[in-house]
């Protein structure tokens, strides 16, 4: 009997047709030790001046990494991030920021890449953010945006970036705010963000942008059918994509319908009206006219002082923003308050004390505590 038989059985004659051959021989097993060395190496923190010197000189790695700074939970991390940011901000909002929302399949993503080429084309440096909620149960988070936009993502001036989880939308809102600095102190003149998870995301990046575009589609029912009021409102304009093929009469009357609603709402205080147009990432039409609107919205808003009065009250509102937030987590992390935290959820659930009283108790045991 051969070698090769004595290892596998279906290589005895009686089995006619089959043949096994050997496997090849395993490699030694990776040296643990190098392994941690390689990771450690690669893991390694530059100095704040090095990470702000790279994204003044526009290194997109160095960027990335300081982004990625940024968006850590660890504290060593966000320290140096803070350091970061707080060096780069004299060198930051020099770039026009548009918020982009939509509704599910209306084809965000093909319209920002589309959107994004035309202004690469014309000179400009993109930096695409995402608004991503992330999941509560998995943590996980949607990252598919650079998969959908590969001539966007292939672009040496533009930069694509989507959230990671960070447990709240709070959070991810906040230091998507942070990530904008950089990208501004890198030379991204445009920063597009778009809202990945639906609610109260728009709400975030109203909070942090100058323009705040709505993406609809047509043809799909009722048009202004589970559209928010509140959404409505925030819209500087709004574009109904897929304005191609047979939907070129839908889109049409779905303009008509969304100019006709927009008119019942107060006028905005920054003296613009709100555009409603048709266009098709597809065929690339439309959307030379809805970055004319664009550009007519910052002229007027930088003429009548709306747009920098606009940023000064955001700057604010993420202040205090920051501020609930450092107290909240702040609050949660004190041991002492951890333990107890878990009896009064026992004694609220067996109703021998009612929310309302016990959290009062909670924030004065932590008051005394400081």
């Amino acid at each position: 009997m051969s070698k090769n038989a004595q290892h596998h059985i279906e290589n005895n004659p009686e089995f006619k047709g089959l043949n096994v051959n050997n496997g090849v021989s395993q490699p030694d097993a990776v040296d643990n030790e190098s392994v941690k060395r390689f990771l450690k190496k690669k893991r390694k923190l530059l100095s704040v001046q090095e990470y702000v010197d790279g994204i003044l000189k526009r290194d997109i790695t160095i960027l990335s990494k300081a982004v990625t700074l940024v968006e850590s939970s660890n504290l060593k991390h966000q320290n140096i991030a803070q350091e970061i940011i707080a060096r780069c901000l004299p060198q930051s909002g020099k770039s026009i920021r548009v918020g982009i929302t939509g509704v599910p399949g209306a084809g965000k993503s093909t319209f920002i890449e589309v959107l994004g080429k035309y202004i690469t084309g014309r000179g400009g440096r993109l930096a695409v953010l995402a608004i991503d909620p992330s999941s509560e149960l998995s943590k996980g988070s949607i990252l598919g945006d650079k998969t959908r936009m590969e001539d966007l993502s292939t672009d040496k001036n533009a930069y694509i970036r989507p959230s990671p989880s960070a447990g709240s939308l709070g959070g991810v809102a906040r230091k998507t705010r942070e990530t904008i600095i950089l990208c501004e102190a890198a030379g991204f003149d445009h920063i597009f963000i778009e809202t990945v998870g639906v609610g109260q995301s728009e709400t975030a990046v109203h909070s942090m942008t100058d323009f705040f575009l709505l993406l609809m589609l047509a043809g799909a029912g009722d048009e202004l059918q589970g559209i928010k009021r509140g959404i409505m409102e925030m819209a500087d304009a709004i574009a109904i994509n897929k304005a191609d093929g047979n939907n070129v009469e839908k889109a049409g009357m779905a303009k008509s319908q969304y100019s006709n609603a927009l008119h019942l709402f107060p006028r905005k205080e920054s003296g613009w009206d709100p555009k409603v147009s048709t266009c098709s990432a597809l065929q690339n039409s439309g959307i030379k006219e809805i970055w004319d609107t664009i550009e007519k919205y910052k002229m007027l808003t930088q003429g009548n002082d709306y747009f920098f009065n606009k940023r000064n009250e955001q700057s604010a509102y993420w202040m205090h923003e920051t501020i609930e937030e450092q107290l909240k987590n702040n609050f949660y992390r004190h041991p002492e308050i951890k333990e107890i935290v878990k009896e009064m959820e026992l004694k609220v659930l067996n109703n021998k004390i009612s929310s309302f009283v016990a959290a009062g108790k909670l924030l004065e045991m932590y008051s005394k505590l400081k």
